[in-house]
Order: structure tokens, then C-alpha cells, then sequence
């Protein structure tokens, strides 16, 4: 381990792990939802708030923060901590992702990327040291391999490609973090839906020694039988002392069958951008506040729900602030929709302590299923 990073497992039930991430900056408690903070900020939220219902960790974006304001202007002004005000741990992405999905034009060789802003259509060059580089500027207590996917399906030597040279930039962004100063580096299995490329992704980064280890290349499209059949052939391959991160999922059902399959952190857009789309997620399934029959509708959301959001403000109300395109309106929204996912977090961690990590699921699962409350009147 580097530094004070360690990782214990407290509890296991069948598959679910409930452990805990020690960093310097605070403890994670797994399994852990970390929500997005692209550029600096959860969107439509006060960190304040996003701490305040029992967040850990937050990520932050090596590709947006180097474009703007840049990863020298964020240390110079106290790293992304002291820059967002946000004291406790942060994970941030290597960029590859981004490069991949939002570059206007780029081009990939051995040693890395060169591509054009989505901003302004100016040229940068990311390789794996300067990745690394960067989340040390930024100050992430977390830092990822630089990587190469490509999207799904495609075809298997494209997939195999991507992989090596995932490999091979894996052993580089070690090196390029063992040279500088910081908690914790993970690596990336990547494989596409190839289970054998699974293996050996698995298998090589084993061998390479990281703090921890995420699995990408997934939630891009793909069934989720495919996602959960690859955690399936992947996972095992995995250390059982370290950290195990599925890469940008997912919904709530899929965050409880990749417990299940022994995953220990998950990040995921959607409670935030549902939110800016009056989405709600709920115990009772999804809801969209959109729908003209929460227009006279005096309930909350959730009188059940620790959530002020949630819990103190009328569908009519809501309704009525997004389609005014009222901006409180989203931030609502996305405080209850955050709110609802680390309670199911909490309640995943409380159940595999007590072994009944199997009939929490189902019961969540019943919940959404029966739907949401009936309509007054």
C-alpha cells in the first residue's frame, strides 16, 4: 500500500463484501456510491449537502479540470480539496473516457492521446505519465490508470488491442505514481464483453501490484446480463485485500447485483443528470415529476424519507418548478435522487453486516416493483 491507503474487509455475505478504504483524508465505507463531480462541483449542490447525506468520497474529472481551469491553476489555489472545499476523499478518472467519448478529433498511438478540446478545439496531449501528473496537481487521494476502451460491440481484435494497450499504459502510469507522491493508484481491467480478455486484463494487473482495481469498459450500452456476466469471469481474478470499482454504474438494481457479484464502489451520473430532468429516484421506483398528474398532487415525494427534498416539498410543487425551468426545481431533485442512493448504500452496508444482504435485495426490489404510492383522491 502507498502511504495510509488500506483497505479491511469488516463483513462478507455469500458474494457482498462490507469493508472499509482508510485514506488520509477520511474513511470510505464500502460499498460506497461516489457522486460525480465533473468539473469541481456535484452539480446542483452545496457539497455541504452532498457530505451531509452520507457521502465519503466524491470524484472529480482529470479530463474537464485539465481543459478548465487546469490542473496547475487547481494546485496553485490548494488542490481540488481546498479549491471546491471538499476535505475528504476524492477519486478522480484518468480522462480516458472522456477523451474517448467528447474529443472532436483525436489520435491514439503507444504513447498516448492527442486530441482537440471540446471547448475551444485546442490540442492536448494526454499520455499515462501526464494522467498521473495530473490528479497529483489536483491532489485525488485516488488515482486511475490511464486507459483505452472502445465501445460496444465491437469486434474482438479491436477489443484485444485495447486491452494490451491498456496493459501497457497501466505499467507506465505506475511508474509515472510510485515517482511522485500519493495515497493510492488503481488499475483498469478492460476486455469489452470477451471473457477470456477479462482474464487476462485481470490477471496482468494483478500481477502489476495496485492499490486497487476497477473495472471498465462497461455500462457503455451493453444488457446488463452482459455487464453482470463479465463482474462474473472478472471479479475472481481480483485480489480479496484490495478495493473493487465498477466504473461509471450505475442504476440502484444494478448497484445490487454488482454487490452481490463482490463490488465495493460505484459512480454514476444519473441520480444527478435524472435530477435536472425531473426524475426522481425513490423506494418506490422511479417517478417523473413531469407527468401532468403530480400538477394537483399536495404529497411529498417520500413522507418516509430523511430528505428535506424529499420528504417537505409537494409533487405539485415540483412539477410546477420544472416546468416553470425553475433551476430549484433540478437541485431539489438532485438532493433527493443523492439522498436515495446513499440510503440504499447505507442499507446494502447495514444488511451485509447482519447476513441478509440476499432478502435486503429482494425486499428493495418488491418495493420498486409494487410501484409508487397510489394517487389522493
Amino acid at each position: 500500500m502507498s502511504g495510509k491507503f488500506a483497505f479491511r474487509l469488516l463483513a462478507t455475505d455469500g458474494g457482498a463484501r462490507r469493508g472499509e478504504i482508510a485514506t488520509p483524508r477520511g474513511e470510505i465505507r464500502t460499498p460506497a456510491f461516489m457522486p460525480v463531480g465533473t468539473a469541481g462541483t456535484v452539480k446542483a449542490m452545496y457539497l455541504d449537502q452532498v457530505r451531509a447525506l452520507g457521502t465519503d468520497i466524491i470524484l472529480g474529472n482529470t479530463y474537464h479540470l485539465m481543459l478548465r481551469p487546469g490542473a496547475e491553476r487547481v494546485a496553485r489555489l490548494g488542490g481540488l480539496h481546498g479549491f471546491a472545499r471538499w476535505p475528504h476523499p476524492i477519486l478522480t478518472d484518468s480522462g480516458g473516457y472522456q477523451v474517448m467519448s467528447l474529443a472532436a478529433l483525436r489520435k491514439i498511438d503507444e504513447r498516448g492521446v492527442v486530441f482537440q478540446s471540446h471547448i475551444d478545439g485546442s490540442t492536448h496531449e494526454l499520455t499515462p505519465e501526464r494522467s498521473m501528473e495530473i490528479q497529483r496537481l489536483l491532489g485525488a487521494d485516488i488515482r486511475m490508470q490511464l486507459d483505452h476502451l472502445v465501445p460496444l460491440p465491437s469486434s474482438e481484435a479491436e477489443i484485444e488491442a485495447a486491452m494490451q494497450l491498456s496493459l501497457r499504459w497501466a505499467e507506465r502510469s505506475l511508474a509515472a505514481f510510485r515517482s511522485g507522491e500519493g495515497p493510492a493508484a488503481f488499475g483498469i481491467v478492460q476486455g469489452g464483453d470477451v471473457p477470456r480478455l477479462r482474464v487476462a486484463s485481470a490477471s496482468a494487473l494483478r500481477a502489476m501490484d495496485f492499490d486497487g482495481y476497477a473495472v471498465g469498459g462497461l455500462a457503455v450500452g451493453e444488457p446488463q446480463a452482459t455487464m453482470l456476466a463479465m463482474l462474473e469471469v472478472t471479479v475472481p481474478e481480483l485480489p480479496a485485500d484490495k478495493p473493487r470499482y465498477l466504473m461509471g454504474v450505475g442504476t440502484p438494481d444494478d448497484i445490487l447485483a454488482s454487490v452481490a457479484r463482490g463490488v465495493d464502489m460505484f459512480d454514476c451520473v444519473l441520480p444527478t443528470r435524472a435530477g435536472r430532468h425531473g426524475l426522481a429516484y425513490t423506494r418506490f421506483g422511479k417517478i417523473n415529476l413531469k407527468n401532468a398528474r403530480h400538477a394537483e398532487d399536495p404529497r411529498p415525494l417520500d413522507p418516509q424519507s430523511a430528505c428535506p427534498a424529499a420528504r417537505d416539498y409537494s409533487r405539485a410543487y415540483l412539477h410546477h418548478l420544472l416546468r416553470a425551468n425553475e433551476m430549484l426545481g433540478a437541485m431539489l431533485l438532485t438532493w433527493s435522487n443523492l439522498a436515495y442512493y446513499q440510503s440504499l448504500m447505507a442499507g446494502i452496508r447495514a444488511s451485509i453486516e447482519a447476513a441478509r444482504y440476499a432478502d435486503f435485495a429482494a425486499e428493495t426490489r418488491e418495493g420498486w416493483a409494487r410501484g409508487d404510492l397510489p394517487p389522493v383522491g
